[in-house]
């Protein structure tokens, strides 16, 4: 063999080596990169990660080996989405970069669509929604959306001024925006909505800038926002998930064992992280209201009020993004997953 092939090999060797396809070992190797700390009490996120990598390669003795990226390390949302399109990567994304190539999922972001955690499971396991878009999304992307890892409970309403009981109680005061959708649902409630990002959310709650804002108790007391506010209500406004993506070329280069491991994985891991999640929403709900925060838990009555009004004005927004029969669809399954979990108790 001439040095020039044998030049020629190697170059090809380090080119799969350095694209995560093999190790030098003959390994699988593959990133997973996500957003927060690499803190296992405070970011859902990462415990399931480490979860889910610690199963991976038990289950493979070794064969994958997954190397974590946590904070972002390997960029923003639509830079990491971007990776995972073209090449090896495990990404867990947020709205932000799901949204960014495939819009349809608003529909999944649709606010009090679930009465319960079980509800909300249902919907994510094994809806027709969701079903359709794990298809559509790989279609689309040629990435493959596993699972919704749950990060941090339900969303709930805080703010400075008064207890918020219902839809009325907002009239005039001034919240926290994430993105327009936010804006949206504030005002059909006929508050206003301020876009502020969350590095600065506590000095404009502090401030006044804003009066309130809606996050999960998780990030309520990441925050600190509870030194800020005096009200808390319970209202399941949306779900708090991400999205588990998979380079779909990667995947399918894998043994057939070795692709039902990582699904059988994934849904291990986030069942372990779901547990843990809304064990411990109880007591960080404790935690914010012993630090002063008037805590109120709306009726099933008061809580059809929330979404009569303010779901309407949400999907509105989303129409102007996605097909209607995707909000239909999302809407439809999440009422048999509510009546499914009703029966199931």
């Amino acid at each position: 063999m001439s040095k020039k092939c044998v030049k020629l090999m190697l170059v090809l060797l380090l080119v799969l080596v350095f694209s995560g396809m093999v190790t030098a070992a003959g390994v699988k190797d593959i990133k997973m990169s996500y957003n927060g700390p690499a803190n296992m009490e405070t970011n859902p996120v990462h415990a399931f990660a480490v979860k889910f990598k610690e199963i991976v390669e038990s289950g493979t003795n070794g064969g994958i080996s997954i190397t974590l990226y946590s904070d972002s390390q390997l960029g923003n949302e639509q830079q990491r989405m971007e990776q995972t399109m073209n090449g090896p990567m495990i990404n867990i994304a947020s709205n932000a970069g799901i949204v960014s190539v495939y819009p349809e999922i608003y529909a999944a972001t649709l606010p009090f669509m679930f009465n319960s955690y079980e509800a909300a499971h249902i919907f994510f396991d094994s809806s027709e929604y969701w079903e359709k878009t794990q298809k559509e999304f790989q279609e689309k992307t040629g990435v493959i959306l596993l699972e919704a890892v749950e990060e941090g409970g339900f969303l709930a309403f805080t703010n400075s001024k008064r207890k918020i009981k219902s839809p009325a109680d907002f009239k005039g005061m001034k919240f926290r925006a994430m993105d327009a959708g936010q804006v949206a649902l504030y005002e059909s409630f006929e508050a206003s909505g301020i876009p502020i990002d969350w590095s600065e959310v506590y000095i404009a709650l502090q401030l006044g800038v804003a009066d309130g804002q809606m996050n999960p108790p998780t990030y309520i007391i990441s925050g600190s926002l509870y030194e800020v506010q005096d009200y808390m209500t319970m209202a399941n406004i949306q779900y708090s998930c991400q999205w588990l993506t998979i380079n779909g070329a990667w995947f399918n280069s894998l043994s057939k064992n070795e692709q039902d491991l990582i699904k059988e994985a994934t849904a291990e891991a986030n069942g372990i992280n779901r547990i843990a999640v809304e064990s411990e929403v109880a007591s960080r709900v404790k935690f914010i209201a012993d630090h002063g925060v008037e805590v109120y838990q709306p009726s099933r009555e008061e809580l059809t009020v929330f979404q009569e009004i303010g779901q309407p004005a949400y999907s509105a927004w989303i129409e102007e993004k996605i097909d209607k029969e995707w909000i239909e669809l999302a809407i439809e399954s999440a009422r048999q997953a509510n009546q499914e979990a009703v029966g199931d108790e």
